[in-house]
């Protein structure tokens, strides 16, 4: 564990070990949870590339490393521990169309036929 002050700045940090010099490390998904096991409640802090918490700062994919920072805080009436999870997607560098270099990827809401 990792004990930190209310609203102190925290630096997550996700690293491949690999020597291809073509792949990208991306933190797709982020979750925070007052529980290891992850059940309810939870708090996005990234969703599908996309910043969900107004501390979160992402950084770009570099080499293999994707990067992010957020402030520290609790969930209300419940345990003072804070969990994270994350899913990262590693990405071919040579592709322009790969999911890393798409970034954020907001649904659309579709049209009600009348």
């Amino acid at each position: 564990p990792y004990y930190v002050d209310l609203n102190q700045t925290l630096f997550a940090q996700v690293s491949l070990h690999s020597t291809d010099p073509n792949l990208l490390v991306f933190v797709d998904t982020c979750v925070a949870s007052p529980q290891p096991d992850f059940g309810s409640p939870t708090y996005d802090l990234i969703r599908s590339g996309c910043i969900k918490d107004d501390t979160v700062v992402t950084y770009s994919p570099l080499e293999h490393y994707g990067r992010f920072t957020f402030n520290a805080f609790r969930f209300l009436r419940a345990s003072p521990s804070v969990y994270l999870q994350c899913d990262v997607l590693i990405c071919d560098s040579t592709s322009a169309t790969s999911r890393c270099t798409e970034g954020c990827i907001s649904r659309h809401k579709r049209a009600i036929s009348s």
